[in-house]
């Protein structure tokens, strides 16, 4: 990557969402438990979360359990829930020298409180921080955060009698975290070729990257790579060219 020269000035998406898949096919390829794909892409998370702070990457959304993960085995919901709690906090010293701010997105109330009080432990314990700041995308799925996003509207209208129709902005100022701007790239590992319910409001305008790279095997210079093919790209949105 050093031959490809320096990143131009405005050519680094601001904000970017990650899908991290891959980690239980890397394990099985090894003939190792699923559990020990989940540890390595948490080294690879780290890796990553580095290099977008170095890249310039203001925003990074990483879709670290979804809605859907609930059914796959109990052990392995264990296992990764197990990961959160042993994990997350204990961290802070990555947070510090990286300057890490952590957020959160999902449905804080279906997990489990060890789980819920690790998430917000770790907001609480990096607020100060503001190099990059890092959504966890937790017990998230984005048609639940639309439908949330309605119903926290729709309760608020009851209070205040509110008939005006429902608008965009109203909408995007009921999502989970509405002062994040939309993701300039989505980038999945793993070789799989669809969003999964990621962030679909906001991902409208997404660029979006695909790798067929497992997630555990990626590193500094594959997060470059990705931010080098968006720099190349023209937006238009909705525009013509």
């Amino acid at each position: 990557m050093a031959g490809d020269g320096p990143l131009e000035p405005g050519s680094v998406p601001t904000h970017v969402g990650i899908i991290m898949d891959g980690n239980g096919r890397w394990a099985t390829a090894r003939k190792l438990p699923r559990s020990s794909g989940h540890q390595e892409g948490l080294e690879a998370a780290k890796r990553i979360v580095r290099a977008a702070a170095d890249t310039g990457t203001r925003y990074l959304s990483l879709y670290a359990f979804s809605t859907e993960n609930w059914n796959r085995t109990a052990d392995e919901v264990k296992f990764l829930m197990g990961l959160v709690t042993g994990y997350l906090r204990k961290e802070l010293p990555f947070y510090q020298q990286v300057g890490v701010r952590v957020v959160h997105s999902g449905d804080l109330k279906r997990l489990p409180r060890a789980v819920r009080n690790e998430v917000k432990g770790v907001i609480a314990d990096t607020r100060q921080f503001n190099r990059i700041i890092v959504n966890l995308a937790l017990n998230y799925g984005g048609r639940d955060e639309i439908l949330r996003s309605v119903n926290r509207i729709w309760k608020r209208r009851l209070k205040d009698s509110e008939a005006t129709p429902l608008d965009a902005d109203q909408l995007r100022r009921s999502l989970d975290l509405p002062d994040f701007p939309d993701p300039d790239l989505v980038i999945r590992t793993g070789g799989e070729r669809r969003l999964s319910n990621f962030l679909i409001w906001q991902c409208a305008y997404a660029e979006l990257y695909f790798c067929d790279k497992l997630w555990p095997d990626w590193g500094y210079d594959d997060y470059l790579a990705a931010v080098r093919d968006y720099s190349r790209r023209k937006r238009n949105f909705g525009g013509s060219r």
